[in-house]
C-alpha cells in the first residue's frame, strides 16, 4: 500500500498543485511568466503524487524533474510580494525538502 506509507508526502505535494493552480489563476493576467509556471509545478506535483500513489518504479526519475521545476517556481513566486505567490513559494518549498528526500531514498535503494 504505497499510497498509506507515502501520505503525507503525498499531501504536502498535492498542496503544492492546488496553491500553484490557485496562484496561476491570480496571475495570469498581470504575471503570465509566473502563471505558466505555476501551471508547469502543479502537472508535476499532480503526476509525482500518482506515481507515488501507486509505487512505481519511476518515482526516482519524475521526482528528479519536479525538483528542478518545484524549485523554479518557488523562486518566481518569492519575488512577488502578493499573498497567493508567498503561500504558492512556500508549498513549493515544502515539497522540495520531501522530494529531495524521496529521490536520495530512491537512488540509495
Amino acid at each position: 500500500m504505497p499510497h498509506q506509507i507515502n501520505q503525507a508526502s503525498i499531501d504536502a505535494i498535492v498542496n503544492c498543485a492546488i496553491q500553484c493552480e490557485h496562484c496561476a489563476d491570480e496571475c495570469i493576467g498581470d504575471m503570465p511568466d509566473c502563471a505558466r509556471l505555476c501551471r508547469d509545478c502543479s502537472q508535476m506535483c499532480w503526476t509525482i503524487a500518482g506515481f507515488m500513489s501507486r509505487g512505481s518504479n519511476f518515482v526516482e526519475q519524475v521526482s528528479r524533474a519536479c525538483i528542478d521545476i518545484c524549485e523554479a517556481c518557488a523562486k518566481e513566486c518569492a519575488t512577488h510580494d502578493n499573498a497567493h505567490c508567498q503561500k504558492c513559494a512556500e508549498a513549493c518549498r515544502q515539497s522540495l525538502e520531501l522530494l529531495k528526500k524521496i529521490s536520495s531514498v530512491a537512488a540509495g535503494r
